[in-house]
């Protein structure tokens, strides 16, 4: 018996996505499951930030379709939502994780207040109980439930970053799309800061798609690779398969250029 687990979250079927002349991404097609991490690596200019803006709507595609699969069981395509079924969904259902924590914070309202404006978002009004769920999710990200009233201008890079992930996960989703979310940060809060996605990922059961160039983040975090260059998905595969075993003389030459650094 095929469960509802079993099914793909997330379709995407020939994407496509140009700007002018030049190509974003091109006829790329993929699927992620509940649960599963799926990474996709490239150079920069691979058009693997293009593939997740088309994903999570921010992009209109050229040419293809996104499916996802709604809470009540149906695939929804979502080119054919409305623009206020979309942003629920974005509320909800998906976060939306960035490389600068800037563009996912409200930067003069106070870390609690950023993580109780997504479950009010949803439908809670208690103060009481938003600020408790606040701060147990301050916690769960360590950072000090005295930080609460505090702004994220007070807080360093890494605090920014954390904070933008409890603000996405409060209401516990079921995709979150990650893009390259260590990126700029030092070499020991990266590590942190992995420890503590891996962690809530498999805690909560998150389905993710994480953009990142760095491979040992893909290694650590993701189930699934795909390898982009010039906008093409050209390999694809169980994480540890590709890496150790690529097939691809670019791949090869990826994953080579880690080895010798």
């Amino acid at each position: 018996m095929i469960t509802q687990h079993d099914q793909p979250l997330l379709i995407a079927e020939g994407l496509s996505k140009n700007y002018g002349a030049r190509i974003g991404c091109r006829d790329v097609s993929l699927a992620v499951h509940p649960g599963e991490v799926l990474a996709v690596v490239g150079e920069s200019g691979s058009g693997k930030s293009t593939l997740l803006g088309v994903l999570s709507t921010e992009l209109a595609p050229s040419a293809g379709r996104v499916s996802y699969r709604m809470r009540d069981g149906r695939m929804a395509d979502l080119a054919s939502l409305g623009a206020a079924e979309r942003r629920l969904l974005m509320r909800t259902d998906w976060g939306f994780v960035r490389q600068n924590p800037a563009e996912g914070l409200r930067m003069a309202v106070s870390a609690g207040g950023n993580v109780g404006e997504r479950l009010m978002a949803v439908g809670w009004r208690h103060y009481g109980n938003i600020r408790a769920e606040a701060l147990d999710w301050l916690a769960k990200v360590e950072i000090a439930g005295d930080r609460i009233d505090d702004d994220p201008r007070a807080f360093s890079g890494g605090m920014r970053q954390r904070l933008q992930i409890a603000r996405n996960l409060v209401t516990r989703p079921r995709l979150v799309f990650m893009d390259e979310p260590t990126g700029g940060l030092d070499v020991s809060v990266q590590a942190r800061l992995l420890d503590l996605i891996r962690g809530l990922v498999a805690e909560l059961g998150l389905a993710v798609v994480i953009v990142t160039h760095d491979l040992a983040v893909a290694r650590l975090l993701s189930h699934r690779m795909v390898v982009m260059r010039h906008g093409r998905v050209i390999e694809t595969g169980i994480t540890d398969q590709v890496l150790d075993d690529p097939r691809e003389p670019y791949t090869q030459l990826l994953v080579s250029s880690v080895l010798a650094a």
